[in-house]
Formats: structure tokens, C-alpha cells, sequence
């Protein structure tokens, strides 16, 4: 019997990879990761896996690709996140679009012109979380969108919407809303909490430090959406339903730090509490300094807010429609990605002591 064919777009990304790689040990698939981006020569998966090099934002060319794909199911994990200060301004925000939502459409269109039975969409939590003046707490697929106040959340709630309306009953889509990923290669969530020791940040609790917050590990997003792209090719039930996919652990936000930098052997000699109006302005006098100097800070009003807010949501949706479980805990995805991340700094420390020699 032949394997249903599975094409990611993304397929070399951070995320994209480890989709791939989960299809791969499914051992029910055939794969096609499509990316800008070469694989990394050696991984496990490399000689299972077809590669192709595609833009999302050549719709000519992306046809041409699905077309000799011919996949049965399309996963969607291309897209742009705005890191540091960016997150917080209009900086960079044509390209984000254009590759957010205009890169969606051109997939969706390349998806329905090759005969695939549906997509799954990798969306995120910001298509509710980047209201940023809002505390979450709980919050459930029924909580409406569309008053996201940055542009990534703007942009992935644009994008969602045109995935789940073009959901049909000969092309199923869903969309998978994702809480912020870690994992080993992470480029945000560790290496800027782990940055906090450097800029001897650590011992600062902005607000009360209690605000709750969720995160998800790699493999947990990794394994939702082969759930997601089985159940679109069997029973069904996901289509035209957004899920939230989550490690299903709240976590403090102080805590969340503490527990990276512990894994680093940095403990904070003291702590000291900075009040939350306090610290607005002191992002805002941070801002200013940064527009003034040319360069660019991490404090922001911004940063204040979201490091002060509570934002955590039920996957209860993706229990019951996908059979989701977490399969890694929230305390042993920051081990081994933490693990990882210092095995990244010791080589860099290695490389740079081998250029002075």
C-alpha cells in the first residue's frame, strides 16, 4: 500500500526539521521538505527525506514543486518572528507580512492546484496573546482574534483566517496554535534568559515575578502536528479547527528563569523587585536612550508588558480532537535544551581560544 506523501514547507527550519523527522519515524509517510535553506548534512533523517529549494514567496515556481510532490497533506511552518526590540515596533513589518501571510496564500493555492486533501498550519498563540495590554488566563479556542496589537500576532491571525476558510469538504485544513517553542537550536526563549546573566540582569524581578506563562517543547509541537496531519487524512475532525498546542504547564516567569539559570550553575546573589510602573518607564527612558545612541536595547515597554502579564492556554481542544499528550515535561525540555545551548557556548568559547592562539 502506498504511503500517503507529506510535504513541509520549512522543512530545514528549527521546527520544520523536527516535523520532519517525526514524519520520518512514523514510518507511514514519504516526505518532501521544501525550504530556501539546504538540510543539515548527517542528521538521521537526510537520506529519507526529498529536499527541495523553494521559495513561499515564488508561486510559480512552489506550484511546480507541489505539483511533482503531489502531496497528500501540506504542513505549513514557514514564517518570520521579530526578535529583541523588533517585536515590539513596525519595524520590519512589510517583510513579515509578505512572508506571514502573502507566503500562506501562495501555499494554500499551491496545496489546492496540486489535488492535496488538506494543510496544517503551524499558527501560534500570538493571535491572542499579542494584545499585549491583556492578562489570559486559561483561555480556550472560543476567545475571539483580531485585536492583536503586534505585528507578528497580527500578521499569523491574517494568515490563520485565510487557512481556515479555505477548509472544504475536499480540502481539510487546520491550524495549529503553538505557545513560544524551546528546544535544542532554539534561537529565543534560552539564549535570551540565559543572556540575562551577562548583562547581570538576573537579579531583577520585574513586578511580582508570579504572572504565569506558557512555553512548549520541540518535540511536544513536533508530535501535534503528525496527530494533526493523520486525523486530516482518517477521521477528519480537526478540519476547520484551530488548537491550541502547549506544554500544558504554566509556569512562573521568575521561575521559568531560575530553572534555565540553574542549569547554567548561576544563582542569583541577591533579588531585588522592580514595580511594574517602574519599570514602564524605565523602558520607555531605555527606548529613548536607544533611539538617541543608534543602538539597540533589550529593556523596553514592551518587554515590560509581556514579562509582567499572564498568558497561559487550555489544551483540553487538542486532547479530545487530536489525542495530544505532552510526552516531554516542561522541567526535562529545559534540561536537555539548556544542555544543548551550553555544548553551543563551550565550542564558541573553544573556536574563539583557538583564533588568539
Amino acid at each position: 500500500m502506498e504511503r500517503p506523501r507529506i510535504v513541509v514547507t520549512g522543512g530545514t527550519g528549527f521546527l520544520g526539521s523536527e516535523i520532519v523527522k517525526a514524519l520520518v519515524a512514523a514510518k507511514r509517510f514519504e516526505v518532501t521538505a521544501v525550504d530556501i535553506n539546504p538540510p543539515a548534512l548527517g542528521t538521521e533523517t537526510f537520506s529519507q527525506v526529498r529536499y527541495v529549494r523553494a521559495s513561499v514567496l515564488d508561486a510559480e515556481n512552489l506550484s511546480k514543486v507541489f505539483i511533482e510532490a503531489q502531496p497528500a497533506i501540506v504542513v505549513h511552518t514557514v514564517g518570520v518572528y521579530p526578535l529583541g526590540a523588533a517585536r515590539y515596533t513596525t519595524k520590519g513589518k512589510k517583510t513579515v507580512f509578505e512572508i506571514n501571510v502573502e507566503g500562506t496564500r501562495n501555499v494554500l493555492d499551491a496545496a489546492k492546484e496540486c489535488g492535496a486533501k488538506g494543510l496544517v498550519y503551524t499558527s501560534s498563540v500570538a493571535v491572542l496573546f499579542d494584545e499585549l495590554d491583556r492578562d489570559f488566563r486559561h483561555v480556550d479556542e472560543s476567545w475571539s482574534t483580531g485585536r492583536a496589537t503586534l505585528t507578528y500576532g497580527q500578521s499569523k491571525t491574517i494568515a490563520e483566517n485565510l487557512v481556515l476558510s479555505a477548509n472544504v469538504s475536499d480540502f481539510l485544513t487546520c491550524s495549529l496554535r503553538s505557545a513560544p517553542i524551546f528546544g535544542p537550536n532554539d534561537i529565543s526563549v534560552i539564549p535570551t534568559i540565559h543572556g540575562l546573566i551577562n548583562r547581570g540582569e538576573s537579579p531583577w524581578i520585574v513586578g511580582d515575578g508570579t504572572n504565569l506563562i506558557d512555553f512548549v517543547y520541540l518535540s511536544n509541537v513536533a508530535d501535534a502536528h503528525v496527530l494533526a496531519v493523520a486525523n486530516l487524512l482518517n477521521s477528519g475532525t480537526a478540519a476547520g479547527e484551530a488548537i491550541f498546542i502547549t506544554n500544558g504547564e504554566p509556569i512562573a516567569f521568575r521561575n521559568l528563569c531560575v530553572a534555565i539559570w540553574k542549569e547554567f550553575d548561576h544563582f542569583p546573589r541577591f533579588e531585588f523587585t522592580i514595580p511594574k510602573s517602574l519599570a514602564w518607564w524605565l523602558g520607555y527612558g531605555s527606548e529613548w536612550l536607544s533611539w538617541a545612541t543608534g543602538s539597540e536595547g533589550t529593556f523596553s515597554r514592551g518587554a515590560v508588558k509581556e514579562a509582567t502579564r499572564t498568558c497561559y492556554a487550555s489544551i483540553a481542544k487538542a486532547r479530545r480532537v487530536l489525542g495530544y499528550e505532552p510526552k516531554v515535561s516542561l522541567p526535562d525540555g529545559l534540561r536537555t535544551s539548556c544542555q544543548h545551548y551550553k555544548k553551543k557556548l563551550n565550542g564558541q568559547k573553544r573556536d574563539e581560544s583557538h583564533r588568539l592562539d
